[in-house]
């Protein structure tokens, strides 16, 4: 997660200096290696961050990440998952 803000605060970086998504790809590629976002989303991120200030995700409808409590799981009968 803090590698995908890292790139987003680099791309917002890049559209600041009017860089291409083009021009922008290969110099994220060179620094993240393999960890890199897709294209896709950096054409997504250079896109929004000519519109937005903010680098961070927007809330949105879903499952809550709390849907899974200890009450949820006693209720239903099920084993706990074990985190290691």
């Amino acid at each position: 997660m803090q590698r995908s803000l890292e790139q987003r605060m680099a791309i917002k970086f890049c559209v600041k200096l009017e860089r291409s998504a083009a021009e922008t790809i290969p110099m994220l590629k060179k620094v993240f290696g393999v960890d890199c976002l897709s294209d896709r989303h950096i054409f997504r991120w250079q896109k929004a961050g000519k519109n937005r200030e903010d680098i961070n995700d927007e809330n949105r409808a879903g499952r809550p990440s709390t849907s899974s409590s200890d009450d949820n799981v006693k209720r239903l009968g099920m084993q706990p998952i074990l985190e290691f």
